[in-house]
């Protein structure tokens, strides 16, 4: 029996999240499968992966194939990398010690460039949320600016308004001149 190591769909429309699975290579993608050996969900930045890395090991050591996705999460997680290390053990190349030792020291660097994506990401969206906080400030004073000219502009108005009036109830109305009646 031919064995891949797949995606299978899951999760809402626009909104994929998968689980990766070892199935037969005749079984549709969203099949029936052997067994469940992780997730993945690519809408995180940077992808979130969840594995079970003795089986996904395991089912690569015995020639179970992946597709070209699960192949580069296999990579990423090192299960490529633990099979090489394995292959040159049992050649004698070294011991299991220095292939762990190896290992981990792959996988040091490996969370550190990860540890390091994820803090630039944080960091970007700081550095937005201040630029977007500076440019709603700006716009607020010059808002604030125009608001205070018209508010000036009205009471100069009123004041000008008032002073007319005050003018105009100051200065005394000139009485009428009569003409003498004629009698």
């Amino acid at each position: 029996m031919a064995t891949k190591i797949r995606l299978q769909r899951g999760g809402r429309k626009n909104y994929a999240f998968y689980s990766i699975v070892i199935a037969d290579a005749r079984a549709p993608r969203d099949g029936k499968f052997t067994e469940k050996i992780g997730t993945y969900n690519p809408n995180t930045n940077p992808a979130t992966v969840d594995l079970n890395f003795d089986r996904a090991l395991y089912w690569v050591e015995i020639g179970a194939q992946p597709t070209d996705t699960v192949r580069n999460i296999l990579k990423g997680e090192g299960v490529y990398m633990m099979k090489h290390l394995r292959g040159g053990v049992k050649k004698g190349a070294f011991d299991e010690a220095a292939c762990q030792q190896k290992f981990d020291a792959w996988k040091q660097t490996k969370v550190a460039a990860t540890e390091a994506v994820e803090k630039k990401v944080s960091d970007d969206k700081k550095a937005a949320a201040a630029r977007n906080l500076e440019a709603e400030k700006k716009v607020n004073e010059a808002i604030a600016k125009k608001v205070a000219e018209k508010k000036a502009a009205a009471a100069a108005a009123k004041a000008e308004a008032e002073a007319a009036q005050a003018a105009e109830n100051a200065a005394p109305e000139a009485p009428a001149e009569e003409t003498p009646a004629e009698a």
